[in-house]
């Protein structure tokens, strides 16, 4: 079987999977992974699937407006829940299972409005690639028996962006964008302050043009500026710019790491 047909085959099963937990609700994040699973529910259930996204001091404005009109453009109700994980002491710790308590104080919320309003299940955006021995996430996604429909069809991220491609999504080649917390190192508190330096600091990097970067929260408020290898060749027309942005933005002492935006880091 060639790779369209092999996607086909894929495709075919999500939809049987989202059939057989009608009427569903999605978490939503408005990233590549839950934005192309909440597509294909829409399309294959209709008004039977509910998109729910969690806002919180770790989510950018900017990300969650975005969110939404990615889902407005394919049809996709949408509901926005208020999260609380910042007041979670576990959480703001900051600890290397951060994620955990994150996520289980968004599916203790979705499972709480599925059982009210009559849902059968709840899904979210892990795709095949995900090693889920190593995302707290999945730890939480277990506990609370929420579906991973796009795993469950041996989606793989590739996959998943070749469907959003076909779609039509504008998130199908969208880099990835972990909550604003993922700037703050391990062991250092997670705070609503630090987290609007943050966003405000990506914000200001952001309208210089830069598209895949990172805006690192260091100790002393101070910022550590990581730019996609494949963009760099733009920063030293820049650099000055940005290092007084950044400190107009609220940083003290701003530095750009030479080696750039590692993927793996988060």
């Amino acid at each position: 079987m060639n790779a369209s047909g092999e996607l086909e085959k894929k495709r075919a099963t999500l939809e049987a999977v989202l059939h057989a937990h009608a009427p569903l609700v999605v978490a939503y994040s408005g990233g590549v992974d839950s934005a192309c699973l909440l597509a294909v529910a829409q399309r294959t259930l209709g008004d039977r699937v509910l998109g729910v996204i969690a806002d919180s001091p770790s989510l950018p404005r900017q990300a969650l407006a975005d969110a939404l009109a990615v889902a407005r453009g394919f049809g996709a109700a949408v509901e926005v829940v208020r999260t609380d994980e910042l007041d979670d002491p576990r959480y703001a710790a900051n600890p290397m299972n951060r994620c955990y308590f994150c996520k289980a104080e968004l599916f203790q919320r979705l499972d709480a409005l599925a059982r009210e309003r009559h849902f059968a299940a709840i899904a979210y955006g892990e795709n095949a690639d995900d090693p889920a021995h190593l995302r707290p996430g999945s730890q939480a996604a277990a506990e609370f028996a929420i579906l991973a429909p796009l795993k469950q069809a041996g989606l793989t991220k590739a996959d998943v962006r070749a469907l959003s491609r076909e779609f039509g999504l504008p998130t199908a080649d969208a880099p990835a964008q972990p909550c604003l917390s993922s700037r703050i190192p391990h062991g250092t508190p997670v705070t609503r302050e630090a987290l609007a330096l943050v966003e405000r600091g990506e914000a200001f990097v952001r309208s210089l043009g830069f598209r895949v970067f990172r805006v690192r929260f260091l100790e002393g408020e101070n910022a550590r500026v990581q730019i996609a290898p494949d963009e760099m060749a733009r920063l030293p027309a820049v650099r000055d710019d940005l290092a007084r942005g950044l400190v107009q933005a609220g940083f003290g002492a701003v530095e750009i790491d030479p080696d750039g935006y590692r993927a793996a880091a988060g």
